[in-house]
């Protein structure tokens, strides 16, 4: 009884949380009109992941609690690409990455090898956008226009599906995913932090 309430909670936190994690990061970016620090690469490389993620739960008809919030943050990656492309001058590009990711998500389901393959490289393929993320922050040491909030509340939803994911269904490559993600955007929050916090500083001793 407890374990249901306990996996209702996170489902449902989970979900909620999700239905607005990427709204800081919009907001950030059109009060700046700028997308200076944001990692295009690194979104594509997560859109990429979670096309990938949500087609193999749905391939193998998991639970719909587990993985409902991943049709959300697609629409919320798809809308802050059209942002970034926008304050970087190259919004016709869209269309371009628009039939790419639809062209690969209709080929992931062609075969059951193609979706199991793409699912092992997953982890991989997320882990990738984080360092993408990473290395943009590292080289601009700049993160005025990048929410910590968002990268906050990315790594609690991870959190929670190693446990909805426990209980649910066990499956191993899932977890390793949420585990990894879980580190990973909590090493990009503190990174955020750190660049915000010492940016800040000169500006107080001035």
């Amino acid at each position: 009884m407890q374990h249901d309430t306990l996996l209702h909670a996170a489902n449902v936190s989970t979900l909620f949380v999700c239905m607005v994690l990427k709204f800081p990061q919009m907001f950030v970016l059109m009060r700046a009109k700028t997308s200076s620090g944001v990692s295009l690469n690194s979104l594509l490389l997560e859109l990429t992941g979670f096309i990938v993620f949500v087609t193999y739960q749905m391939y193998y008809d998991y639970p719909p609690p587990t993985y409902l919030e991943y049709p959300i943050l697609i629409a919320q990656d798809v809308f802050l690409l059209l942002l970034i492309l926008h304050y970087n001058g190259s919004l016709k590009q869209s269309l371009i990455y628009i039939l790419v990711f639809v062209a690969g998500w209709r080929l992931l389901t062609v075969d059951k090898w193609i979706i199991d393959l793409a699912m092992s490289l997953c982890t991989l393929i997320s882990a990738a956008s984080k360092f993408a993320q990473l290395q943009c922050l590292w080289r601009s040491k700049d993160a005025g226009q990048i929410s910590a909030l968002t990268w906050g509340m990315a790594t609690y939803t991870c959190m929670a599906r190693i446990y909805t994911t426990t209980v649910s269904t066990g499956d191993t490559q899932v977890l390793v995913r949420f585990i990894t993600m879980t580190f990973l955007n909590l090493w990009v929050t503190l990174t955020v932090l750190y660049y915000q916090k010492h940016s800040r500083s000169p500006k107080k001793e001035e």
